[in-house]
């Protein structure tokens, strides 16, 4: 591949700007989009073709989502993938707007991937979310005590549990989302 083909790519990743303009009421978090990353790209493309691609991939029961973005000038291509996995089931969603879901989420991913943006600080990482001046853990002890209550499993509750435990780390309320952890995995055993 040419020098100058990988300097274009070079200058996007440096020059790109996708704030993270939208916002999740519910985590009540800020994010970046898909959309918003493309938007943010196209202005700088300069004369390289950006393209995407979706595949489905199925691993034992599984449905995956791998999206693959490419960039070319005509002669040269560099490709970034990543997958996405599809939930079983997602509340409120038909099976369209899940794989649709899924697809956004694993195409905002290999935009990460190519233009280098740093995901370390994202929005679905346990990091970004206490760095937020607006992180509430009353707030996330409510959702994972509502969450346990609804647990039809122990292992269902281990996962909502990890995910408690990751964001309140060193505050109070993680002895308390232990508490209600114990408690729910008892009467889960006992059943």
């Amino acid at each position: 591949m040419k020098k100058e083909f990988f300097q274009k790519i070079a200058d996007i990743q440096q020059k790109l700007k996708a704030p993270k303009n939208l916002n999740n009421s519910f985590g009540n978090y800020s994010y970046r989009s898909c959309e918003g990353i493309l938007e943010a790209v196209k202005p700088l493309l300069d004369g390289l073709v950006l393209s995407i691609t979706d595949d489905v991939v199925a691993v034992g029961d599984r449905i995956y989502i791998k999206s693959t973005a490419t960039l070319s000038d005509g002669e040269n291509t560099h490709s970034v993938s990543a997958m996405a996995r599809e939930p079983a089931s997602k509340r409120g969603m038909d099976d369209a707007q899940v794989t649709g879901a899924t697809s956004s989420y694993a195409r905002k991913y290999c935009l990460n991937g190519l233009f280098a943006i740093d995901d370390s600080k994202d929005a679905d990482t346990n990091e970004h979310r206490q760095q937020e001046s607006n992180f509430n853990p009353e707030t996330v002890l409510h959702e994972f005590t509502e969450s346990a209550g609804n647990a039809k499993s122990v292992k269902s509750l281990q996962g909502e549990f990890k995910k408690a435990w990751g964001l309140l780390s060193g505050t109070q309320q993680q002895a308390k989302a232990k508490e209600v952890y114990d408690i729910r995995k008892s009467e889960l055993e006992a059943a």
